[in-house]
């Protein structure tokens, strides 16, 4: 009896010996998410203007009929269905406008909660270095090819911000972050201040930023669309489950609800 215990519990520690090296391998072919390659070097342009983080409705005179606004989901999902689907080959040519405007639709036709596609069998865009430098240099036919913005103010899990208000509903959020970092993977998210409107918006959660000087306190870098020059600063303190998101131009900053969008169908 000792001897066959022993075997299996040598077989069990095989078999958790070869599952780690298969996770290491996998996570060691993965690239990491970088703020400088794999987001949109455009802005996503608010409705409203903003003093000090509080909005007010546009003059008339400053309102821009090119603005870009009403994207900030599409741009998330962009970035997360880049990230997963797509590769770049600087090398190549790059396309006449049909024929990448076709390319971008291939990939954000796809479902962002997917698994990310083999290195070989993922949709090429020749002639950039990244999603950074080609929506720097096609802004306009990018923005046309990924999707509308409108669409994201239908969305039935929109609804959770009226039902899903609780600590528990938001540490299981942050756990599902955690999850997802851990596996490589990126994590978009709806923030709210619901029934209070100062912010209304997405951003994509791409890296644990180790912890603050305050006790507990973990901070997570984000790609925020109405900020392409640099990554923010997402907050989430344990003691009270709660996330605060910097203070900013366009939020006063502090308290959000954190939901996260594109992890499943209807999400």
């Amino acid at each position: 009896m000792m001897f066959w215990s022993g075997g299996k519990s040598a077989g069990v520690c095989w078999l958790a010996a070869v599952t780690i090296i298969t996770v290491a391998h996998a996570n060691a072919g993965a690239t990491e998410f970088r703020f400088d390659r794999d987001t949109l070097a455009f802005a996503n342009q608010t409705v409203f203007e903003y003093h000090e983080g509080h909005p007010s409705l546009r003059k008339p005179s400053t309102v821009r009929r090119d603005a870009y606004k009403r994207h900030c989901f599409v741009l998330c999902r962009t970035a997360m269905q880049f990230k997963k689907f797509a590769r770049f080959d600087r090398r190549g040519a790059p396309l006449d406008d049909a024929s990448l405007a076709a390319r971008i639709r291939l990939v954000t036709h796809r479902d962002p909660w997917a698994d990310p596609l083999p290195e070989d069998q993922r949709i090429v865009c020749p002639g950039y270095n990244d999603l950074r430098e080609m929506s720097k240099a096609r802004r306009e036919l990018v923005q046309k090819s990924i999707g509308h913005g409108w669409p994201s103010y239908f969305r039935v899990s929109n609804m959770r911000m009226v039902f899903q208000q609780s600590g528990t509903y938001q540490k299981e959020t942050h756990d599902r972050l955690n999850a997802a970092l851990a596996r490589g993977q990126v994590f978009v998210v709806f923030l709210t201040t619901y029934p209070r409107l100062s912010i209304n918006h997405s951003v994509l959660i791409y890296k644990q930023n180790g912890f603050s000087p305050n006790p507990g306190l973990e901070r997570y870098l984000v790609y925020d669309p109405n900020h392409p020059e640099s990554p923010r600063e997402l907050n989430w303190s344990p003691h009270t489950r709660t996330f605060s998101y910097q203070k900013d131009w366009d939020f006063v900053g502090g308290f959000v609800r954190v939901y996260q969008v594109y992890g499943k169908p209807l999400q």
